[in-house]
């Protein structure tokens, strides 16, 4: 038998050398687990009995029991109470807990112990435990704080409140969630009884308010603006290749006089082939177009000037009439209505490439 190398480890037996890693931590998690659970239950369970406890919390109707040492541990602010209080002839340390309901101290410091919580008390206390965590210093209480409010009960009645003390508890996420509700429900908010409160107590705070709806007001109106601009520089672009269709290919019963138009043809793939079919025909038969006076004609040759400057074909190679007329006359315009005409391509090059 090959002699077993010196310094290596001895495998027991009633282990085998093929015991798998899945086989031995998989219950290894569970009994972590299950340990967790049973000790959170028994830090639930001494908080509920008060079993020796040497702190007395003093609230508006009653006193709970506590320890020194887990107040002290959990919140750096009841450590230094703690250490302020003296003790005279073996009485307990005291702590005064007021302007809150006593349920909602009694949650606060069930949820020092053991972080547990009944979701009916912490929907009812939520705004009581909020200020609390804050003032004591409690950050995983106030996390589960702002979730819930988060999650659905945030309203139109209560986000004012809640706006105010998100501000005051440090809880900057919360504090943006209720301003934009406050903005975008600005009518039912401003009738809530939270908002005359407000506007009592704190008028700076009000005026700060109304000035974000105007500037969200103002915002809207600029983006709708611009969405308007977008919709009408790529309806340009659209009759653009619409004309170049026409001119090149036909359209039904329009086109070169070298094409063979069928009426039988399907539907046009170009939407704005049937605004513009009809402008051609106006166009062609129209008799002020010469002298300026048809608003209907100065549209077409605007139309017929803007192909020439997105047309990238070179010589007589473009189909569209008068495409290289007005490729010419580019020449000898002045440098203001040269800039005006490059605006105008640009924008209508940028709404096709953001349509796309």
């Amino acid at each position: 038998m090959a002699e077993r190398r010196r310094g290596s480890p001895k495998v027991p037996p009633f282990l085998g050398l093929n015991a798998g890693r899945r086989t031995f931590r998989q219950p290894e998690r569970h009994c972590r687990s299950t340990a967790a659970e049973s000790i959170r239950d028994l830090w639930d369970q001494l908080f509920a009995e008060g079993y020796r406890a040497d702190v007395c919390v003093h609230t508006n109707s009653g006193i709970i029991p506590a320890h020194a040492s887990v107040l002290g541990m959990a919140s750096p602010v009841m450590k230094q109470m703690l250490r302020q209080f003296k003790s005279r002839g073996g009485r307990r340390k005291a702590i005064s807990i007021g302007g809150v309901p006593h349920q909602a101290v009694w949650v606060f410091l069930r949820f020092i112990y053991s972080s547990c919580y009944e979701e009916e008390e912490m929907n009812q206390y939520v705004l009581h435990l909020l200020v609390l965590s804050h003032v004591f210093g409690i950050p995983s209480l106030k996390k589960v704080c702002v979730q819930h409010l988060e999650k659905g009960l945030l309203s139109v009645d209560n986000v004012v409140d809640v706006f105010q003390l998100g501000q005051l508890c440090d809880a900057p996420r919360l504090s943006l969630l209720c301003h934009r509700m406050i903005v975008a429900n600005f009518q039912e908010v401003s009738a809530s009884e939270g908002w005359k409160v407000m506007k009592e107590s704190n008028p700076k705070l009000e005026k700060e308010l109304l000035q974000s709806v105007v500037e969200a007001d103002s915002r809207k109106k600029e983006r709708l603006k611009k969405k308007e601009e977008r919709r009408i520089y790529l309806q340009l672009h659209e009759a653009m290749e619409a004309l170049v269709h026409i001119c090149r290919d036909g359209c039904r019963t329009i086109g070169p006089h070298d094409k063979v138009l069928k009426r039988s043809s399907g539907p046009c793939k170009f939407p704005a082939c049937k605004g513009l079919e009809s402008l051609v025909r106006h166009f062609a038969g129209c008799k002020n177009r010469v002298s300026g006076g048809c608003n209907h004609c100065k549209r077409m040759w605007q139309l017929l000037e803007l192909h020439s400057r997105l047309c990238e074909e070179e010589g007589d190679g473009c189909k569209v009439p008068l495409c290289r007329h007005f490729k010419e006359k580019r020449r000898r315009q002045n440098r203001k209505e040269e800039v005006k005409w490059k605006l105008l391509v640009s924008k209508v090059l940028e709404a096709k490439s953001y349509a796309c």
